[in-house]
């Protein structure tokens, strides 16, 4: 009787750890952790100051305007470039420019450079009439004296003071087409951001 008892229990103890291994049902240690995450995107904001680059009137063929105004970064995220897309009229006083097929802003001499005293080139140089159909980048200037050189782009909190000047061209011809004909300039600053970056941390 002993001996078939304790055959009897081993072969429970036998069924029950298969029953057990076949329902894949075991005791183990285990831990869990959350973690809280967060994407905020970042902004990116240009001004001008003033907003009002330049206003002049009693223009004459000869004369120079000289002005400043300010590009600032006043977002979080750094700026690449900043492009300057030129759009404008023409008020022509007599009517008489489209029989003449010329063009005020053809006569208008823009230069645009940074106001740093060792600056050696300019960001553009052109006429009103050509920068409508241009795209300068006015960071993108890096030509220094000695081996200062100087990123193109704004970063975060930084600012460039630029420098225009307009000149109403003299090509020593009769220019009284011109007489009492105003334009209208429309400078609109885009501000493009730098390329995406991978983050490994």
């Amino acid at each position: 009787m002993g001996f078939a008892k304790n055959a009897s229990k081993g072969f429970i103890m036998a069924a029950l750890g298969f029953s057990l291994i076949g329902g894949g049902t075991y005791a183990y240690f285990s831990d869990s952790v959350n973690t809280q995450n967060t994407f905020a995107s970042g902004t990116l904001d240009l001004s001008v100051d003033p907003e009002a680059v330049v206003n002049a009137d009693n223009l004459k063929p000869g004369d120079e305007i000289k002005r400043e105004f300010t590009l600032a970064n006043d977002g979080t995220l750094d700026i690449s470039k900043v492009l300057l897309d030129t759009d404008y009229s023409v008020i022509d006083a007599k009517l008489n420019g489209a029989a003449n097929q010329d063009d005020l802003a053809k006569h208008i001499k823009v230069t645009i450079m940074y106001n740093q005293a060792n600056a050696t080139s300019p960001v553009i140089e052109t006429t009103l009439y050509e920068l409508k159909s241009q795209k300068p980048d006015l960071t993108a200037i890096d030509d220094y004296v000695g081996n200062d050189t100087r990123p193109d782009g704004l970063k975060p909190g930084e600012k460039e003071k630029i420098i225009a000047l307009f000149e109403f061209v003299d090509n020593g011809q009769d220019q009284n087409e011109f007489q009492g004909d105003s334009l209208k300039v429309n400078w609109k600053f885009n501000a493009e951001q730098m390329a995406g970056s991978l983050d490994s941390k």
